[in-house]
């Protein structure tokens, strides 16, 4: 896979996690996900998988 796609769906991921995490604190809501702590909790692992394969996308050679 290029670099950039991976970098794009760290990226994804990311953003993906932080709605997770706003859904399951309950600051957005419309959604089955809001004020479940569970989303609470999967948001930020999901951020920080989406940030290490950015940075490890960012950083291997090709």
């Amino acid at each position: 896979m290029g670099k950039p796609f991976l970098i794009g769906l760290g990226a994804l991921l990311v953003l993906m996690g932080g709605v997770w995490t706003l859904q399951g604190l309950g600051f957005i809501g419309g959604s089955f996900m809001s004020d479940n702590t569970t989303w609470a909790i999967i948001g930020p692992i999901v951020v920080i998988a989406g940030l290490a394969l950015a940075v490890w996308a960012a950083r291997r050679k090709t």
